[in-house]
């Protein structure tokens, strides 16, 4: 058993692939119409066959209170592995994006935390080798 695919929830999906890939810099991996909206998954570009990101729609009533709890208590939604955090860190603070929380070192795990323009904190996290 292996993990193909796995969500986050947004609340824009246009704005969320705009995000994910033009941000962040994953890859679109497929694009399609699904009902009132569209399946939208990405990939990292070193890892084209691997997991894919669903960007799934938040409409589920379900969706903006859990959402919203996990923002107010600082839980971020997701976890996404780069090689230095504080290298991501800067670069991704050079392209405006936000974070809820600077990088942070305990033990050989650094992390810090993002907000992602869509509703959702995302932690981006590195193990010293």
């Amino acid at each position: 058993m292996r993990i193909t695919t796995t969500s986050v929830f947004v609340d824009d999906q246009q704005k969320a692939l705009d995000f994910y890939t033009g941000t962040l810099g994953f890859q679109l991996a497929s694009d399609f119409p699904a009902g009132e909206h569209r399946w939208i998954t990405v990939v990292a570009p070193d890892a084209p066959d691997g997991t894919q990101l669903v960007l799934e729609p938040s409409d589920h009533p379900a969706v903006p209170p859990f959402k919203d709890a996990l923002v107010a208590d600082g839980i971020p939604f997701a976890s996404f592995g780069v090689d230095d955090v504080n290298a991501e860190y800067e670069r991704l603070r050079a392209l405006g994006v936000t974070f809820v929380q600077e990088p942070v070192s305990s033990g050989p795990f650094t992390a810090a935390v993002l907000d992602d323009t869509c509703g959702n904190l995302i932690q981006i996290a590195s193990m010293a080798s």
